[in-house]
């Protein structure tokens, strides 16, 4: 029998709109969606600050995984892109701050736009948990 789909939604405006949710299981696999440091309004969270606005994604992603009882180190890979590949030591210092115990495979890629202009990065993630309690 097959494990049922779980969904996280974090209430941010894109959501509704575009038609996706924050995280996403299914049989112990999660995907998490593009996550952006904005806040609960849609405002963006300290515009011009890569590092910081890395922290505020990292956050997002591991309380969406608290969220379906899923550990930080169970995330397998992330992909990180970033308007400025120059900022790659804040963004990786937030990423190692969150990971260096049990780190992901990951990448991190420059992009030319994210969906707001004050936006330097966006992150995702995918995760496995091995659920016994099938």
């Amino acid at each position: 029998m097959s494990e049922a789909t779980r969904r996280v939604f974090s209430g941010a405006p894109w959501e509704a709109k575009v038609g996706y949710c924050r995280a996403i299981e299914r049989e112990g696999w999660v995907m998490l969606s593009g996550t952006a440091a904005v806040d609960p309004h849609g405002r963006v969270i300290a515009p011009g600050n890569a590092y910081q606005q890395s922290v505020a994604c990292l956050e997002k992603i591991r309380d969406a995984l608290k969220e379906l009882s899923v550990p930080l180190g169970c995330v397998m890979r992330t992909r990180m892109y970033v308007k400025n590949i120059d900022d790659w030591s804040e963004v990786g210092r937030a990423h190692a701050e969150f990971f260096a115990t049990h780190p992901p495979a990951t990448t991190m890629i420059e992009v030319s736009r994210l969906i707001d202009p004050e936006l330097l990065v966006e992150i995702e993630a995918d995760a496995y948990v091995a659920r016994h309690d099938r």
